[in-house]
């Protein structure tokens, strides 16, 4: 019901923007605007849709670096998500 809702109003002009809807925050971890998070009805597809293009496999990217750093990912487990996000870079590069 609330999906329905969200499909009627159209869409704000920061829909998909990475950088609007889920920005570096201070502690160096990407976070939420809470205008995003408690009253935007598109945040389930705004957010998607951000992560979705490079700037989204830029985000995982750091995600798998902060992994490393914290020594919860090892050679191998890192290897495997590198080249798969650089393979879906390549995709994303060849659909331009």
């Amino acid at each position: 019901m609330a999906d329905e809702d969200a499909q009627k109003k159209p869409l704000p002009e920061c829909f998909g923007n990475l950088e609007q809807v889920f920005p570096m925050g201070s502690h160096g971890l990407r976070e939420t605007p809470d205008q995003c998070m408690f009253s935007c009805p598109h945040k389930t597809q705004c957010l998607r849709q951000a992560m979705s293009g490079v700037g989204g496999l830029g985000v995982k990217h750091e995600m798998v670096a902060r992994g490393e750093k914290a020594g919860n990912i090892g050679f191998f487990q890192r290897w495997s998500r590198k080249k798969k996000l650089h393979r879906q870079q390549m995709d994303l590069g060849k659909e331009k």
